[in-house]
C-alpha cells in the first residue's frame, strides 16, 4: 500500500466564502480504496449551491468540493490493486453495494453512498481518496480531440441526464423537450438525439439555443420572448411535423431554476413524462393536480448508477455526444475566481479545473 503526501487543493471553510487553498493530510487508501491523481474536475452548480446558497454538505466543513472527477489511480488498497495505473472516471454517487437499496437495484438512493465533495473531500485537488467500487475505466488511447481531463464531466453533467433519459425510455418515436440547454442540458440534447427522438430545446439564452441547434435540437424556443401558451403551440406544431407517434411529451427539466421548473411543469400534456434533473434550493409554485388531470408522471434522479457509466462514455467515444463546444479548461489555481465567474454567468461553458501535477504531492 502506498500513501500520497503533499496533496493540495481548495476547500470550502464556511458558506458564502471564497474557496481557500489547503494542503491535504497524508492520503492512505484502505483495503477497498484508491487514490486518484486528478486530471480534471468539473465545476457543477451543486458546488455553487454548497458555496453560495447555504446548501449544507453532508460532511462538516472545511471540505474540498468537486464531484466530476477523472484521473489516474496512483495508489490502491490490497483489494483494489488491479486499478493501479489505470485512467478512470470516478462516479459522482458511489453506492455501498450491499444495503437494501443496492440489493433492490436502486443504488442511487443508497444511504451509505459516498459522494466526493459532499461526504468527503472531492476533486478540486491534486489527489482524491475514493472507494474503488464503481470506477469507470477509460481507454488509454482516446479519439482525437478528447483528453482524460475533459472526460471528468461524464461523472455528472453527462451521466445524470443520460440516466434521466434512460429511465424515461426515450425512443425514436418520442418528442423530447429539454428545458435549459446550458450545462447538463447541452448534453441532454445530444443524448436524446442519439436515441432518435425529435428534440425541442427551450432556454432564455440565444447562444445556447444556437449551439443546441447545431447538436441535435430540431426546435429552438426562447422562453424570454415566448410565453407558456406560445411554447405549447410551437411544440404541438413540432410534434405534428416530426411524425413521431408516441403518446405524451417527454420533458426534461435541466435548468435548475424556478422559472425553468415552472415552465417544464406547465408543458405537461396527456400521458406526459417529466424528469426533474436540475437543482435549485428555491421553492416553485405549481398546480400539482396537473399530474392527475393529465395522467402524467414526474420523476427525479439523483445521479446515475455506476454500472451505466460505460454506456454513457461510449456515446462520447463513438462521437454521438461531443464535449469540446461545451467545456473549457482552467488551472485549479484559478478556482476561487472561477467560482465567482460561473456564479456571475461570465463563463458560458462547463468549466473543468486542472491541477498542476508538477507541484507538491508525492508518494513516499
Amino acid at each position: 500500500m502506498t500513501s500520497v503526501q503533499g496533496a493540495h487543493g481548495f476547500q470550502l471553510t464556511a458558506s458564502n466564502t471564497t474557496l481557500q487553498p489547503c494542503t491535504l493530510p497524508v492520503l492512505t487508501p484502505g483495503p477497498d480504496q484508491v487514490i486518484v491523481e486528478v486530471a480534471g474536475c468539473g465545476v457543477c452548480h451543486t458546488d455553487l449551491a454548497f458555496t453560495f446558497d447555504g446548501v449544507p454538505t453532508r460532511h462538516a466543513l472545511p471540505l474540498v468540493l468537486g464531484h466530476e472527477i477523472s484521473g489516474r489511480v496512483v495508489a490502491a488498497g490490497e483489494n483494489a490493486s488491479s486499478w493501479l495505473g489505470r485512467p478512470v472516471i470516478v462516479p459522482a454517487v458511489i453506492p455501498c453495494g450491499s444495503c437494501p437499496a443496492c440489493r433492490a437495484g436502486q443504488p442511487t438512493i443508497c444511504r451509505q453512498q459516498f459522494m466526493p465533495g459532499n461526504d468527503g473531500d472531492g476533486g478540486f485537488a491534486t489527489h482524491v481518496l475514493v472507494p474503488s467500487r464503481g470506477l469507470c475505466t477509460v481507454p488509454e488511447i482516446l479519439p482525437p480531440g478528447l483528453t482524460l481531463e475533459m472526460l471528468s464531466v461524464v461523472a455528472d453533467a453527462v451521466t445524470t441526464p443520460y440516466e434521466a433519459i434512460r429511465r424515461a425510455e426515450l425512443g425514436s418515436q418520442d418528442v423530447a423537450v429539454i428545458v435549459g440547454v446550458g450545462g447538463i442540458g447541452g448534453f441532454a440534447v445530444q443524448i436524446a438525439a442519439a436515441r432518435g427522438a425529435a428534440v425541442a430545446a427551450i432556454d432564455i439564452d440565444s447562444e445556447r439555443l444556437e449551439l443546441a441547434g447545431r447538436h441535435g435540437a430540431g426546435l429552438l424556443l426562447d422562453a424570454s420572448s415566448t410565453d407558456l401558451k406560445g411554447l405549447k403551440a410551437a411544440i404541438r406544431a413540432f410534434v405534428r411535423a416530426s411524425g413521431r407517434v408516441a403518446m405524451g411529451l417527454k420533458i426534461f427539466e435541466m435548468s435548475g431554476t424556478p422559472a425553468g421548473q415552472a415552465t417544464a411543469f406547465g408543458l405537461l400534456d396527456h400521458g406526459a413524462y417529466l424528469a426533474v434533473v436540475g437543482f435549485t434550493p428555491k421553492p416553485v409554485e405549481i398546480r400539482l393536480s396537473n399530474l392527475m388531470a393529465f395522467d402524467a408522471i414526474a420523476r427525479g434522479n439523483w445521479g446515475c448508477p455506476p454500472d451505466q457509466y460505460p454506456a454513457a462514455l461510449r456515446l462520447i467515444l463513438d462521437g454521438k455526444v461531443v464535449l469540446t463546444p461545451f467545456v473549457e479548461l482552467h488551472p485549479l489555481e484559478e478556482a476561487p475566481a472561477i467560482f465567482e465567474a460561473v456564479r456571475g454567468h461570465a463563463i458560458r461553458r462547463r468549466v473543468i479545473l486542472q491541477p498542476n501535477q508538477n507541484q507538491g504531492a508525492h508518494r513516499p
